[in-house]
């Protein structure tokens, strides 16, 4: 059962928290900080040292609680942060969540994707500069060997990043994550903090529990500093990782666009080399680097594609697809739906947003969509559409074609039907039979595609 107790005096080797947190903060002066408290022994000693420090370099200090609610003490424990906070003067937000495809990422990790989230989210109303999060040496080693024991490459192996900032301009912060746990354990006795214990982390059925509970301890019987070791291998990976980058960079000169890649740009490159290139282009997109074999094979793929080809490659959560001999990043294709319009302005479709706009001699004559069930749907083939009175009627998929859309958003068009007709198609226009009159009332139909997360390249 999770419970909160007050820890017992100790050595001072808790002065390491305090100083952690002083180096860390003396660059953000002045700036809104929050500490993602979830109310354990780690959070608990840095929103504790925080308070000491934020003062010293006029920081507005609060705290943000994630309440998961996957736990029956889920709300003992949102209370305890509350506690936690109202004791040390600091505001908190308390932010419940839902954590969704924990079927397709596992518990932990749609939680944890889930958390973030819920920070950037909370942090993007209160004007917050930079969350504090309370990850320390041991953790940092321990992700190391996760990441090992993942077959991970340099970015993965690297572990946690001491700072880093999101496309968003957030600043994530680990001040602790050069302090050991017998420290932060030091500090929270000498100050006497009252925390709470998760008794989750006692059970080895996580792998990160089993880490700690099995492997880590049989490692430091045989080399005693073995977690401040494996975070300097850590910091090894994360130079070699920037040079990996800096290496894309070179590769990238030239044939990044607008999010895009050009194809020649792998094609030109050794294979390591082009491999760099598109992990690098995935990070940009915020995207995971797949396996090896994966990875191989997509470069396969889009290293030098057929003219005529449609490539779709799905991953994690998008597609990538190559269009005029560049790599694109898009949304997967959207799932089948078919809604009945009811005058609505918008209608929210499960990949984007169709909106009505009322105007005069252009769209769908509203005095004929008036009287006629109107209805939004994805191409199903052989649709046929007239847009031009001195074309005949031809199919859909010509007019698209004509219109040089890459093949990824010709599928995510949603199509107007009126009395199981199609009438308009964004893009493209509407069907003669169902045009506006000059002077005549008509609706325009304009897509709104979902956007996906921004790119930080090109």
């Amino acid at each position: 059962m999770a419970s909160s107790r007050r820890s017992a005096p100790a050595d001072r080797r808790g002065d390491a928290v305090e100083a952690a947190v002083e180096r860390a903060l003396a660059g953000l002066a002045g700036r809104r900080i929050a500490v993602a408290l979830s109310g354990g022994r780690d959070s608990t000693a840095l929103l504790h040292a925080c308070t000491v420090v934020a003062p010293r370099h006029g920081i507005a200090l609060s705290a943000i609680h994630v309440h998961h609610g996957l736990s029956a003490h889920a709300d003992a424990w949102a209370a305890a942060c509350e506690r936690i906070a109202a004791g040390l003067g600091i505001p908190l937000a308390v932010r419940p969540i839902a954590v969704a495809n924990a079927n397709a990422l596992g518990v932990e990790a749609a939680a944890r994707q889930a958390r973030y989230a819920a920070l950037r989210s909370a942090a993007r109303e209160r004007a917050i500069d930079a969350i504090a999060l309370a990850h320390h040496e041991d953790d940092q080693a321990e992700t190391l060997l996760l990441q090992a024991l993942r077959g991970a490459g340099p970015h993965g192996l690297a572990a946690m990043a001491a700072e880093q900032r999101d496309p968003g301009g957030l600043a994530w912060v680990r001040p602790l994550l050069g302090v050991p746990r017998a420290s932060i354990e030091a500090y929270v006795a000498r100050h006497e903090l009252a925390f709470v214990d998760d008794d989750s982390n006692a059970s080895p059925r996580h792998r990160r529990n089993a880490l700690r509970l099995d492997v880590m301890p049989t490692l430091e019987r045989s080399f005693p500093s073995a977690p401040h070791t494996l975070a300097r291998a850590a910091a090894h990976q994360s130079e070699a990782a920037l040079l990996l980058d800096d290496l894309a960079l070179l590769d990238a000169a030239g044939s990044v666009r607008d999010g895009t890649l050009a194809c020649a740009a792998l094609a030109a490159l050794a294979p390591p080399r082009a491999r760099n290139l598109l992990r690098w282009f995935l990070r940009g997109h915020g995207l995971p680097a797949p396996s090896s074999a994966r990875l191989s094979a997509m470069l396969d793929q889009l290293a030098a594609p057929r003219p005529d080809a449609e490539i779709r490659l799905d991953h994690a959560g998008v597609a990538l697809g190559v269009h005029r001999g560049r790599v694109h990043v898009h949304a997967p294709a959207p799932a089948g739906y078919e809604l009945r319009w009811q005058g609505e302005l918008d209608i929210r479709l499960p990949h984007g947003v169709l909106a009505f706009v009322a105007t005069t001699g252009e769209g769908l004559a509203a005095d004929r969509v008036a009287s006629c069930a109107v209805t939004i749907a994805p191409r199903r083939g052989g649709e046929r559409l007239a847009l031009d009175a001195r074309r005949p009627r031809r199919a859909l998929a010509a007019w698209l074609y004509d219109a040089a859309l890459p093949a990824w958003q010709r599928d995510a068009l949603p199509l107007v039907f009126c009395d199981g007709v199609l009438a308009a198609v964004p893009s493209l226009g509407t069907d003669l039979a169902w045009r506006a009159a000059p002077g005549g009332a008509g609706w325009r139909i304009e897509w709104q595609p979902a956007p996906l997360p921004s790119a930080t390249i090109g």
